[in-house]
């Protein structure tokens, strides 16, 4: 015997006529705008890929300004991205359980790289490690180093401009954890670095791993504090950003090949990122 009709729960799906409405039909005064946001990015992107020589790709990709810049690039990326995982992830994890004053200023601090002009950070670095800044001064009088122009200034230039987005994406992932689960461990006798390590960090790897990949691609596509800081040096100092630069002027056809392998790249971080911002 079926049951009445007034007492069958009312249906958990909504008629699609009752769906957010207004989403079938954006109109003319959003979709405009919407499309040309969307071909502002995707035609340069069509052209870079209308104007590359397929038939001669790889023969590009073997000039001899093309591979020592994607070598010193992958290098020098590598060790930028372990130094913000061994740096700034204490660092994150500092911000995300201290408040106060003291506390947001640092955190203003560490992001000005961010909004700051990547030639205005290379000047800064010099003024900082050159051979007569704060730092590099007295490092080069006690040892003799001198970081400006060598593969070391790279990844300094590198580490100043990823690393603040490390840092807030990491926060942002230590911040979302539940603060009873990490309580719960201190109760248990657990020490401030043992919950760290044992508990904060494996629950919030995914959000650490897509930091290290937002700091990669920026670190991958520096360019204005690199030349700046650590010049423009084939097989020394010239990344990818500087050898498309570099080939554009001499080699258009390597320039545009290098060019795609950095925005295969850069899809690739996407990829990696897909879980997290994308749905």
């Amino acid at each position: 015997m079926s049951r009445p009709a007034a007492s069958r729960p009312p249906s958990s799906r909504r008629p699609r006529s009752q769906r957010r409405p207004g989403s079938r039909r954006a109109g003319l005064l959003v979709t405009i705008p919407a499309i040309t946001a969307i071909a502002l990015v995707a035609l340069p992107l069509v052209a870079m890929l209308a104007a590359t020589d397929w038939r001669h790709l790889g023969a590009h990709l073997t000039n001899p300004v093309v591979v020592p810049a994607i070598r010193l690039s992958l290098i020098t990326t590598i060790a930028t991205v372990a130094l913000c995982l061994a740096l700034g992830t204490p660092l994150a994890w500092l911000l995300s359980r201290r408040d106060g004053r003291l506390w947001s200023w640092i955190r203003a601090l560490v992001t000005v790289p961010v909004v700051l002009p990547p030639v205005v950070g290379g000047v800064a670095l010099l003024l900082a490690y050159g051979r007569f800044g704060l730092v590099g001064q007295p490092l080069d009088a006690a040892t003799g180093l001198r970081l400006p122009f060598t593969p070391y200034a790279v990844v300094l230039a590198q580490l100043f401009v990823s690393l603040p987005f490390f840092v807030l994406a990491v926060e942002g992932a230590f911040r979302a954890l539940d603060p009873r689960l990490l309580s719960v461990a201190g109760t248990l006798g657990a020490s401030p670095t043992r919950v760290f390590l044992r508990v904060a960090l494996p629950m919030t790897l995914p959000g650490v791993m897509s930091g290290a990949a937002l700091a990669w691609a920026r670190a991958l596509g520096e360019f204005g504090a690199t030349i700046t800081f650590a010049g423009n040096f084939s097989g020394r100092t010239q990344t990818a950003p500087l050898a498309v630069y570099v080939a554009l002027q001499a080699d258009p056809d390597a320039a545009i090949a290098l060019s795609l392998v950095m925005l295969a790249l850069s899809i690739a971080v996407l990829g990696l990122l897909r879980g997290r911002w994308l749905s």
